[in-house]
């Protein structure tokens, strides 16, 4: 059975225009790339070259990754449920700082912690599922700590 990758319609969407991106723009820049290295001259020792290959090894890669995972996205709605859940947005409260939070529980290819998106699969994500608002909870990793949700969106 396939792997799902779960992803919002705006993840999804964005995965489209990056493939798109690499398939209609960059595809056609390391041609170039490739063409101008090779009339270099010699391309035993050339670094132009190598790494004109590199880039196009990564462009094949890259696109074989998104075609992959669009096949097998999986897509889900945001939440308006009071329950956590895939698409909620939660503001949580770590007891131990007295910090406050706020997340948007996402797939994992959408995770981006740094700008509120957090994936499922991380422990505090899945300490937190299906729970509501009011809520104190133990996150299980090396150093368990604990969170409160304050609101679930």
């Amino acid at each position: 059975m396939e792997e799902k990758y779960y992803v919002s319609e705006e993840g999804l969407r964005d995965l489209k225009n990056e493939l798109q991106h690499l398939i209609h723009v960059e595809r056609g820049e390391v041609i170039e790339e490739l063409k101008s290295a090779r009339a270099q001259g010699d391309l035993s020792e050339n670094a132009d070259y190598d790494a004109a290959r590199d880039h196009q090894a990564y462009v094949e890669a890259r696109i074989k990754e998104l075609e992959h995972m669009i096949k097998n996205a999986e897509l889900f709605e945001s939440s308006s449920s009071n329950q956590i859940r895939l698409g909620s947005t939660v503001e949580i409260q770590e007891l131990d700082t007295g910090e406050i939070l706020t997340y948007s529980i996402v797939g994992s290819i959408e995770a981006d912690p740094l700008n509120g998106k957090l994936s499922n699969v991380t422990p505090l994500a899945e300490a937190i599922m299906g729970k509501k608002a009011g809520t104190t909870v133990t996150v299980d990793v090396d150093e368990p700590y604990d969170v409160r949700i304050i609101k679930v969106r």
